[in-house]
């Protein structure tokens, strides 16, 4: 019987903490994206890469309602691409596009850099203040962990290295997909970012070490090897979306009175769809007037 993989994510120090490092595997959850928006291979390949480096980075946040937003636009036929991470390995996205079909790029992979074309990265972070914090950068290359990584550069000054990959089955299926982020502290030593940067040379792809059998820690001791890397934490990812029929009453509530006197003269039930797990939601008439009304 096949052990059930997991999908993780690991963080760790390296170099005295002059690196800090975090890798995932996150086959399971892609999947699950891939099966919930039906998306084609190039675009589960865009959207895994994304959402990859969401649960990482929303692993980077500290408080338990500290959420994190990727939006990715571009003019490429996927048009964008939109993932939500907190602070507990959960994420959720979903494509605008999710049935671009493309042929391979001249090195046989899938082509997310023309799926998404050209345009920008945001992030944002709600961190419980008045403002979220917000970073856009204009997209390098449309590859995801490329634009990620001159995003960093760029937004939060931190150099940093970004590795994502989903790999699929000919039946396409997930195969593989997860990823590192490493990050140089400011007080890096040029004896550490040189050896970083050998390491790195040494890497041929996510997918490939995964594929492999390499764990998220293998990969990190590959990344780090001579650094005396020191593993931190580890937590579980999944794909999680909260939607509730309670928080899309509040949504149409939002919407003010005259917009669900609309709805009620129509005379239709109303079908909300979640963007981000396609739950749907129905609300009769009835249920309308009462949302009408302020009840239930």
């Amino acid at each position: 019987m096949m052990k059930e993989e997991k999908d993780y994510i690991v963080r760790a120090t390296a170099a005295d903490t002059q690196i800090r490092a975090f890798a995932c595997t996150t086959k399971t959850l892609v999947e699950e994206a891939r099966k919930i928006h039906n998306t084609s291979p190039v675009v589960t390949a865009a959207l895994g890469r994304l959402l990859s480096a969401g649960a990482m980075m929303g692993s980077m946040l500290k408080g338990d309602g500290d959420l994190l937003t990727i939006n990715v636009k571009g003019d490429g036929p996927v048009r964008g691409l939109t993932v939500t991470a907190d602070s507990h390995g959960n994420v959720k996205g979903y494509p605008v596009v999710a049935d671009v079909l493309l042929p391979a790029s001249p090195n046989g992979k899938l082509d997310v850099g023309r799926a998404v074309g050209h345009g920008t990265l945001s992030v944002s972070k709600d961190l419980g203040m008045k403002e979220p914090y917000s970073g856009q950068v204009l997209l390098v290359s449309g590859e995801i962990a490329e634009d990620l990584t001159h995003y960093f550069a760029v937004s939060e000054q931190i150099p940093s290295s970004v590795g994502l990959g989903v790999l699929m089955e000919r039946n396409n299926t997930v195969r593989q997909a997860g990823g590192f982020l490493l990050q140089l502290m400011p007080f890096a030593e040029e004896a550490v970012i040189d050896r970083l940067e050998e390491n790195l040379k040494g890497v041929t792809s996510v997918t490939r070490m995964l594929d492999e059998g390499d764990s998220p820690e293998r990969m990190l001791e590959k990344l780090l090897a001579g650094l005396d890397v020191k593993f931190t934490d580890t937590m579980p990812a999944a794909f999680h979306c909260e939607c509730s029929r309670e928080k899309i009453e509040k949504v149409l509530t939002g919407l003010g009175k005259s917009e669900l006197a609309a709805m009620i003269d129509d005379g239709k039930e109303v079908e909300v769809n979640c963007s981000f797990c396609g739950r749907h939601y129905l609300f009769d008439i009835e249920q309308l007037k009462a949302l009408y009304n302020g009840g239930r």
